[in-house]
């Protein structure tokens, strides 16, 4: 358990007033186009109302060591921590840009992911820093690597190997991430359609590639464009269910065999033969459907 206190338009000329407009009238008439309040005859400032950004919680396979209610209870502004080793992968929860926070008081070293509409995360006690401050970063971007250990640089007031995360609102309130992503359900990945036409696309990809962020050491981006690094993972994803070969990235007949086996528990009929078709990949994306991939 840890007890993190926070951190620390221009337009051109107006023209003329309108022949026959009083300028209350116009005054008026703009504060309503704009949202803006009128009190007391004197036009506030407008009324903001701020979209949810998507985000997915990206640390779903590691145990929850501090709750927020926890955090709350000793004193915390709140947060989540998640029990895992130094050195850890930390993936983005949603796109944004990057700001580095070292030495971060009670929190050590600080990701802070700046998302859109002044939401922000912040991921606590990191052993390492990985994009430089002002990086445009997708979902699924690795930001950092965890740490936490009793008196290691960067741990601040951790206790033990961990991670901590909280969301900040645009008010600049901390907020529970997981509520956050339980109350707005399209920060998840969506189901692929793959399952209904058989035609493998890039939420299909996406999908796989955070089954294999979850479960095979994947660390690349969530972007649905698989690579080197998300057919590595697979290979190694694969090795139960009989692939042997090299964990090169480069799938072969072997791969794919294996990909078919797993399908073959999730509707997949057809031969064991590494040659995808539609009801190959409809089995395959029925496995990657399940919630717990999104």
């Amino acid at each position: 358990m840890d007890h993190e206190n926070p951190p620390g338009c221009c337009g051109g000329p107006s023209a003329p007033p309108q022949a026959g407009l009083s300028r209350r009238t116009l005054l008026r008439g703009a504060a309503l186009a704009t949202g803006a309040l009128t009190v007391g005859g004197v036009v506030g400032l407008p009324v903001m109302a701020h979209a949810a950004p998507a985000i997915y919680n990206p640390f779903a396979g590691y145990p929850i060591t501090g709750t927020w209610e926890e955090h709350l209870s000793s004193g915390s502004l709140g947060g989540i921590d998640f029990g895992m080793g130094v050195g850890t992968n930390l993936p983005a929860c949603g796109a944004g840009t990057i700001q580095n926070i070292p030495n971060n008081g009670t929190g050590g070293h600080t990701v802070t992911i700046h998302h859109a509409d002044g939401y922000r995360s912040q991921y606590m006690h990191l052993s390492q820093f990985l994009l430089s401050d002002g990086t445009a970063v997708a979902a699924g971007t690795v930001v950092g690597r965890s740490g936490g250990a009793v008196g290691a640089p960067g741990s601040g007031s951790s206790t033990g190997p961990h991670l901590h995360w909280h969301m900040i609102n645009p008010s600049g309130v901390r907020i529970n991430p997981l509520t956050y992503v339980g109350q707005n359900p399209g920060g998840g990945l969506p189901k692929t359609t793959t399952e209904q036409d058989g035609i493998p696309g890039p939420i299909c990809y996406k999908r796989m590639q955070n089954w294999l962020r979850i479960t095979s050491g994947y660390t690349g981006p969530i972007d649905g464009v698989p690579g080197v690094n998300t057919y590595a993972a697979l290979q190694r994803a694969m090795r139960g269910y009989g692939y042997t070969g090299p964990i090169d990235g480069v799938p072969g007949v072997n791969t794919w065999k294996a990909v078919q086996r797993l399908a073959s528990g999730w509707g997949y009929t057809g031969p064991v033969d590494g040659v995808m078709g539609p009801n190959s990949w409809r089995g395959f994306a029925r496995f990657l459907n399940q919630d717990q991939w999104d």
